[in-house]
């Protein structure tokens, strides 16, 4: 990566805290919005709210970055995950304070929180996150090739399609194996997951193109990955 990108690490640095934060609310809340899809409920996990930002940075790191660049904040993200949930977990095992006790207690941490350190939705989050992030951006960067850097909207909405189908599915199944969720919501989380983060990555199609219009410009980049080594292992250039 060139050392004279001006705004790469602030583009990681939130793309790192979208996912961290939408994590945490995963695990604290489902909302139901009170209609359906198809005679679905619109039911889901509060991080969906904000998850879909983190593919709207990842479409973004990888249209002006490149594959390779993106593949380094990806593992970023992930290494983040994982010791946020390590730190949930650590607290979680530590004796919690009388007052507290009576107030709120061990009991309602694990029963909002502690669902962060939890074998199950650990594993759900980190396998989810790794498999859709890295499919967005393989099939975003193919895509650019493809056309030629023409119609960015094609290749943002796309390469989310795949990117989120994948990381939805393995969410909702895995999260649901380990009983993170109720087996009789799996169909209203697996579809309106789906359907939500789609639709923001549609909808917030035009933000997408006034960033990456304006990192291209202001970094001189517009990365083509002609010749990238698209293994996901591989962290060195």
């Amino acid at each position: 990566m060139r050392n004279n990108f001006k705004f790469f690490d602030l583009v990681m640095a939130l793309f790192v805290t979208v996912l961290v934060v939408s994590n945490i609310a995963s695990s604290a809340k489902i909302i139901d919005l009170g209609f359906g899809f198809f005679g679905v409920r619109a039911a889901f996990d509060a991080g969906t709210v904000l998850f879909p930002v983190s593919y709207i940075f990842g479409d973004i790191l990888t249209e002006v970055y490149g594959y390779k660049n993106s593949r380094r904040v990806i593992w970023a993200g992930f290494f983040c995950l994982a010791l946020s949930a390590l730190v949930f977990w650590a607290i979680m095992i530590l004796p919690g304070e009388s007052t507290w006790e009576v107030y709120a207690g061990d009991a309602a941490y694990k029963a909002i929180l502690g669902g962060m350190s939890g074998g199950g939705i650990m594993l759900a989050s980190l396998a989810a996150y790794w498999a859709g992030e890295f499919s967005n951006s393989f099939v975003l960067a193919k895509m650019k090739i493809l056309t030629n850097g023409k119609w960015l909207w094609m290749r943002t909405i796309g390469s989310t399609l795949v990117g989120e189908f994948v990381d939805s599915f393995l969410f909702i199944v895995i999260a649901t194996l380990f009983n993170v969720f109720p087996r009789e919501l799996f169909l209203t989380l697996a579809l309106t997951n789906y359907l939500f983060k789609t639709s923001v990555e549609a909808a917030l199609t035009p933000i997408t193109y006034i960033i990456v219009n304006f990192l291209k410009r202001v970094e001189n980049e517009d990365y083509y990955d002609h010749e990238t080594d698209f293994n996901p292992f591989k962290l060195g250039h």
